[in-house]
């Protein structure tokens, strides 16, 4: 009853000044409007996969790689086994992606697969912790190079760092909220810029080699192989440059026909950017010795000092639009993720309303900004996404898992795509381990912090979502009637 008021009022707002004649066409539209739009083709969806994965991560992670494999030769083996990794869990995804045509990726793959227990902890997690700090991380990341030119000889101070992290997270969701097609055009040109600066450390980099700066390469593998934890951890920073393989999920229901186009976007996309990671790294080694790579605050920064001079700012200029280009991607897919779990009941209703006049998601985008915001607040936020990696890994463990359950509990769901069972076998043993080695190698208090976090999200499970109380719900009613009229938004149409 309080969403048709809702709905009326909303018409009201936009200028409806009475009934009409024409007014069932213009409800139809209403309704129509009410869903998110099937706008992302392939080229779109490419450019939403390159963009989402490279990030700052290229240009900062190879540091810890090679802190934590040991050497120039496994630590170029380390980042060529984490591009096959990647497209390894896309090709399970792809599968799922085509079987289970809805957004939320992870989300929606567990709640078919397991149920909604599993679905809840997944969303809980994700849409309070992961999403919005990854946000604010990649923000942070943004605001440190833009901020460093004007600090020649130092450090930027910690506030403005912020503070410039803070005003990109609005200008971000500002973009999503008001437009999806201008967030996808923002995108599209975002990781063209990415892969034009990758391209030009690429071409660099064969050019040195073909000159004879091999010097680094020779004695590429140390006497010492590194320890059973540290090449998880090898892993985990390699495989951070590389999250966002799985961000077309995300967005399914916004693919134009998913069945073709989301599995050629992975197919496409991941081997790509896998193939430039690792000639952008031997570029790196051309004219970095391992200890110039170790103590560089930023690889990418270093080497372009070192080749382009004077047009060295060229590198940390394309290394902010690769920055700010992530950070749409992750608020596009990760406001999809908290709008689903609003649609199945587990997030407050407000969270699944979409906004008709800009066909976009606008409360669960509001939510990820100001989530992101407080992330922005603690001192190092990069140690609680540590801690947290091996959640996430853990979650892509479960729904590789559930690839396989599905296969005898859900026999007749249809599979356009249909991978080997052996690579999502190998997936889940690859993410067992990224899980457990860190844990096992340098066993921390914070990982049972982050654990109890986790479960501590049963306590709201049970009583809101599984009982549903009636309390609840006569408390939510009056909040969920104001911010619809607050933020202009309905419900959405219901899909089958």
């Amino acid at each position: 009853m309080d969403e048709n008021g809702a709905r009326e009022r909303k018409e009201s707002l936009n200028g409806s000044t009475g009934p009409s004649m024409d007014s069932p066409a213009k409800d139809k539209q209403a309704v129509k409007a009410a869903v998110l739009q099937k706008d992302v083709g392939l080229l779109s969806g490419i450019g939403f996969i390159v963009g989402s994965m490279i990030g700052s991560g290229i240009f900062i992670s190879p540091k810890a790689v090679l802190l934590y494999s040991g050497a120039v030769g496994p630590c170029l083996l380390t980042w060529a086994a984490c591009g096959v990794i990647s497209t390894m869990g896309a090709l399970c995804y792809a599968e799922l992606g085509t079987m289970i045509t809805k957004s939320g990726a992870d989300y929606s793959y567990l709640m078919e697969a397991f149920g909604p227990i599993l679905a809840y902890l997944y969303s809980w997690t994700t849409v309070i912790v992961l999403r919005p700090s990854a946000f604010a991380i990649i923000t942070l990341s943004f605001a440190e190079y833009a901020s460093t030119p004007f600090y020649p000889g130092c450090t930027p101070p910690l506030i403005i760092t912020k503070c410039l992290a803070a005003a990109a997270i609005c200008v971000v969701v500002s973009v999503n909220c008001f437009s999806a097609r201008l967030a996808r055009y923002v995108q599209n040109f975002f990781t063209a810029a990415k892969l034009l600066i990758i391209f030009i450390i690429t071409g660099a980099g064969i050019v040195l080699l073909a000159q004879g700066n091999t010097e680094n390469f020779s004695n590429a593998f140390s006497d010492t192989p590194p320890s059973f934890g540290a090449i998880g951890l090898a892993f985990y920073n390699g495989l951070w440059a590389f999250d966002g393989w799985n961000q077309l999920n995300f967005i399914t229901e916004e693919v134009k026909d998913p069945y073709r186009n989301l599995p050629l976007a992975i197919i496409i996309g991941i081997p790509l950017v896998s193939v430039c990671y690792v000639m952008v790294n031997i570029a790196y080694f051309t004219v970095m010795t391992s200890t110039e790579v170790l103590v560089s605050p930023a690889v990418a920064v270093t080497f372009g000092d070192k080749v382009f001079y004077p047009l060295s700012w060229i590198v940390p200029l394309f290394v902010v639009f690769s920055t700010i280009g992530t950070a749409n991607g992750s608020c596009f897919s990760g406001a999809r993720l908290t709008y689903v779990s609003g649609r199945e009941g587990h997030m407050v209703k407000i969270l699944s309303y979409i906004s008709p006049k800009y066909c976009t998601p606008l409360p669960a985008l509001i939510l990820n900004g100001v989530l992101a915001m407080f992330y922005l607040i603690p001192a190092d936020i990069n140690t609680l996404i540590n801690y947290f990696s091996f959640a996430q890994w853990m979650f892509y463990g479960l729904t590789t898992l559930g690839l396989i359950v599905m296969r005898f509990t859900r026999k007749e769901l249809h599979r356009p795509v249909k991978v080997p069972v052996v690579i999502a076998g190998l997936m889940v043993l690859v993410s067992g381990y990224l899980v457990l080695a860190p844990i096992i190698d340098k066993p921390e208090v914070e990982y049972i912090y982050c654990a109890v976090f986790m479960f501590s999200g049963f306590l709201l499970y049970y009583p809101f979502v599984h009982r549903k109380v009636e309390w609840a719900r006569k408390l939510m009613r009056p909040i969920t009637i104001y911010l619809q009229l607050l933020m202009e938004v309905v419900p959405p149409e219901k899909t089958e």
